[in-house]
């Protein structure tokens, strides 16, 4: 189980003046054993926020531009780019001359075609990052940062990298551990800290009732004990706020949009695994939790078509099945950018 620090310190356990190795050896012995931990910024390094203050074409190519940049130094440093999205005024992530890139990437300065160049401009796959993380960048030139930042800045700070990751070993006998709030309960104890609890509050509408839209049945109670459903009207699909992206991406989650990423931030904060579901696609208003029939197929979000038998427990329609219960869900209802309607699904599955 994956715990940033960061999430932990801002919102439950105020461990922030506790160094690294304390907070570790601390759990440790408390009875959570920590696998491993690691920062974040540790494979980039040297590599700062720079200002575009100059841009002209480079003599000897045709798609070549030399840049001079404010890094916040005595002088401007030069670096040649072939990327045709930056302009003067641009804030960009400058990989400095003896700086590193994840992947032990060593960046060096060196000359381009007869033209000194001090490093590289990045763009977000040399810095690990993918548009889900900054979905108003692209992916196929410079990363053109929006973000509040200074000339000079570390990009790690501007990027959320500021953070440790710690990786936790957690026994069978404790899967109240497999969440954050289980983690900074324990983290609390250890270090004999108040934690600060928060009750989630949801505001419904008087549009009426949900089961004026949804029905639920669930023939095979052996495998399913509880299924609760909750539905959310005339929704923008968007990306999520940057302080949850970050979270996610720090805990190995990659980003995709505000509806699915709410089920994965859940899940993770309080070990209750989520899924969504565009209403328009359950045909019949109804969700039907139940054992799949022999050789009945689902082709699930992977794009892998599964072929099931009785032993499988699936979430369908009147019609057919739209998920692989506790695993996966299915094309026919995945969330796309036009959804509108959806339904939240929070079960009790056997695991075993």
């Amino acid at each position: 189980m994956k715990l940033n620090r960061k999430w932990l310190h801002e919102e439950f356990v105020d461990l922030s003046n506790i160094s690294d190795k304390e907070f570790v050896e601390t759990m440790t012995v408390a009875g959570q054993k920590v696998e491993t931990y690691e920062r974040m910024d540790a494979e980039i390094k040297n590599v700062v926020v720079g200002k575009v203050v100059s841009i002209v074409r480079h003599e000897n190519s045709d798609h070549m531009w030399v840049c001079q940049l404010d890094l916040g130094e005595a002088e401007p440093v030069q670096i040649v780019t072939g990327a045709q999205n930056v302009k003067v005024g641009d804030m960009v992530p400058v990989a400095k001359h003896n700086s590193w890139l994840p992947g032990g990437v060593h960046i060096t300065k060196g000359k381009l075609r007869g033209v000194k160049s001090n490093g590289m401009l990045c763009g977000l796959g040399e810095l690990g990052l993918t548009q889900g993380d900054f979905p108003y960048a692209i992916t196929d030139g410079i990363f053109i940062i929006e973000e509040p930042c200074e000339v000079g800045q570390d990009i790690n700070e501007v990027i959320g990298n500021d953070d440790t990751i710690v990786d936790f070993e957690i026994t069978n006998n404790r899967p109240d551990c497999y969440s954050i709030i289980g983690l900074a309960r324990e983290s609390a104890a250890a270090f004999g800290l108040p934690m600060r609890h928060h009750e989630p509050v949801v505001k419904g509408s008087d549009a009426g009732s949900i089961f004026e839209h949804l029905d639920v049945e669930v023939p095979a109670t052996e495998l399913c004990n509880r299924y609760s459903s909750r539905m959310v009207k005339n929704v923008k699909i968007a990306p999520s706020p940057k302080w949850l992206r970050q979270r996610l991406r720090a805990n190995g989650v990659r980003p995709i949009n505000n509806i699915v990423d709410i089920t994965n931030y859940v899940m993770m904060e309080y070990g209750q695994p989520m899924h969504a579901f565009d209403y328009r696609y359950v045909q019949g208003g109804k969700i039907i939790v139940r054992r799949a029939a022999e050789g009945e197929e689902l082709t699930t979000l992977d794009g892998n078509v599964r072929k099931l038998t009785a032993n499988h427990l699936v979430i369908a329609d009147e019609t057919r099945a739209v998920g692989l219960a506790g695993i996966m869900g299915g094309m026919n209802s995945e969330i796309v950018d036009d959804t509108t309607d959806v339904v939240f699904e929070s079960a009790c599955f056997d695991g075993t």
